[in-house]
């Protein structure tokens, strides 16, 4: 082996490491990757950046804008209301559920599918008072599950697409990945509809009203009218007990004391750090007269504040609304929204939104540091509170995905109409071969843009950045496993292992290895990674290249193990009630 071999192992080596067990983000280990090529001349300066202007990448950024087209119109809300029924049990409400999850994944990003079908999922449960991770597990997997279906359904089918192109054997077709897509969906649907459903854990309390999305963790301050002044938390004991919450926590003069001796009598202004459900978070201030640290007094405090100011007119019609208005939420914070890293202080939730965090769930983890210090995390669902329109607009800027029930939404029925047409439109022109896929997706957003079907600050706010940044940066990095000869080695060393005589079996362990890899790495940088192995040992058989690539395909998207394999199994984390190892079962 070469020099230049050997680095490439050692940067793939170090690449897949870091995207496992690194707490950096998959872009930025991606990039790093990238950087550390060019430095070793592994990667030609001059071509360092040509990933970002690559087919695959600006198809994936026009789908995901199409997909939120699809949904600021109404479209899909229209959908769901007409195909959902009426009145039918947990089995059919869910398996349809799951198969419009699936086929909506097929033609837009699947973790905006979910993201539109959750809320109506969890809706259902809590009124049925069944699990709701009963729900949501089938609806994301049968959203991945769709995803395999067709060439635009998931990023890893359009990088595998555009590794066969540049191979020289053309580059595959919207529907060339049905037949082997569909049919591992539908297998994968009918198994999740008929059996999956007894392997899902139900968690303990999500068999009551309401959302459940585990214990909340929130800061409640001692009143002067409160039964807790004076008291020790002994003596609040019962009462706590009662509520089924407890004390994790307590603040006097702004420093935190973990696990307070129960012995400690309480003051006028402590505040106590609870652990409750979200139902017993309510009991227990009622019972103990306490206040939220960021509750509604808050807001009216700066309300009064606001009155003893100067207004203009402008000002004065847009005067802070009455109390009664003021409403309180859950969202779940999404695998990839900006908010992953940042605290409420950090977020200027009050002054930039009008709205406070007054809770905050994260299944299974405590922290010792105060509530408005927290640093979010993906899966976490947050108890929010002020006017609709200030939750809604904070939910759109950073891509929450709202609990509770949405805001009922009256589309217009061209509006949809127009939308659908025009994703029918670009989907046609990519299948039929008028344009390329890059080229008929992005008339496609124009066109969307022209008749303002998408709002336009909504346009970029709408692509996943750091998947583009990642597929930019990972393709010229597979690029150089390709042409240093990295693949070849690689693909010996794999046929050296299983023996050439039995070239099913090498597709097999094929498939498993990017299988494995798929559950702990983002799904397209296992797709990137795994393509040029896939030509070298197709290659090196003398078999159809088409056979190793559907596996890369196949095998990227079956990331069902983890909570982190794929964004859709951490969406549902949170929401959910689940524990890391709660998927591996039904995934299996």
């Amino acid at each position: 082996m070469t020099a230049e071999i050997y680095l490439i192992f050692a940067v793939l080596a170090a690449t897949i490491g870091l995207f496992i067990f690194s707490p950096w983000r998959h872009d930025m280990v991606a990039m790093a990757s990238l950087l550390i090529c060019v430095l070793l001349g592994l990667v030609p300066s001059g071509v360092a950046f040509e990933g970002f202007g690559h087919p695959a990448v600006i198809t994936v950024a026009c789908v995901l804008v199409l997909s939120k087209m699809l949904q600021t119109s109404g479209a899909i809300d229209m959908l769901t209301h007409k195909v959902l029924p009426k009145s039918a049990g947990p089995f059919l409400t869910i398996s349809i559920l799951t198969v419009i999850g699936a086929v909506l994944s097929a033609f837009m990003n699947n973790v905006g599918a979910l993201a539109l079908l959750m809320p109506v999922g969890i809706q259902y449960a809590t009124k049925k008072g069944i699990p709701i991770g009963k729900v949501l597990m089938p609806l994301a997997f049968g959203s991945i599950l769709g995803g395999m279906t067709t060439l635009i359904g998931t990023p890893p089918n359009l990088i595998v697409s555009g590794y066969r192109e540049e191979a020289g054997l053309g580059s595959f077709g919207m529907f060339d990945f049905t037949p082997v897509g569909a049919a591992v969906a539908i297998t994968g649907v009918l198994f999740i509809m008929l059996i999956g459903n007894r392997l899902i854990p139900a968690r303990n309390g999500t068999d009551v009203a309401g959302f459940h999305t585990g214990a909340y963790m929130t800061e409640a301050r001692i009143t002067a009218k409160s039964k807790a002044v004076n008291s020790s938390l002994l003596t609040l004991g019962p009462e706590l007990e009662k509520a089924d919450a407890q004390v994790i926590g307590l603040v006097r003069n702004n420093l935190r004391v973990s696990a307070p001796n129960p012995r400690r009598i309480l003051h006028e202004g402590d505040i106590l750090v609870l652990e409750a459900e979200p139902d017993a978070l309510s009991s227990i201030l009622s019972s103990l007269n306490l206040e939220l640290v960021e509750g509604k007094a808050d807001l009216k405090r700066e309300r009064e504040k606001d009155r003893d100011k100067p207004m203009d007119k402008d000002e004065e019609e847009s005067a802070p609304p009455p109390e009664s208005e003021i409403e309180i939420q859950e969202l779940a914070v999404r695998p990839d929204t900006s908010l992953i890293g940042r605290s409420a202080v950090q977020l200027e939730l009050r002054t930039r939104f009008g709205i406070n965090l007054l809770a905050l769930s994260r299944n299974g983890k405590r922290s010792i540091t105060r509530l408005r210090s927290q640093t979010i995390r993906a899966g976490d669902v947050l108890l929010m509170q002020g006017m609709p329109g200030s939750i809604n607009a904070f939910a759109s800027e950073f891509g929450c995905v709202p609990l509770a029930e949405r805001s009922i939404r009256l589309p217009d029925k061209k509006v949809s109409l127009a939308a659908m047409a025009i994703m029918a439109g670009a989907v046609g022109g990519a299948a039929f071969g008028l344009l390329p896929a890059a080229i008929s997706f992005a008339a496609g957003v124009l066109v969307a843009m022209a008749f303002r079907l998408i709002p336009l600050r909504a346009v970029y706010q709408s692509v996943d950045w750091p998947v583009v940044v990642l597929l930019g940066a990972l393709i010229p990095v597979a690029g150089a496993i390709a042409s240093t000869g990295a693949a070849e080695q690689l693909a010996g060393g794999l046929l050296y292992a299983a023996g050439k005589d039995n070239v099913v079996l090498i597709l097999a362990l094929f498939l498993v290895i990017t299988m494995t890899l798929s559950d702990f790495m983002n799904n397209a940088a296992t797709a990137a990674v795994m393509c040029p192995i896939a030509i070298s040992t197709a290659a090196q058989l003398n078999v159809n290249p088409d056979s190793f690539l559907m596996a890369v395909a196949i095998g990227a998207s079956c990331a069902f193990l983890t909570p982190i394999g794929h964004q859709n199994n951490t969406l549902i984390l949170g929401p959910g009630g689940f524990r890391f190892g709660d998927y591996w079962k039904l995934g299996l």
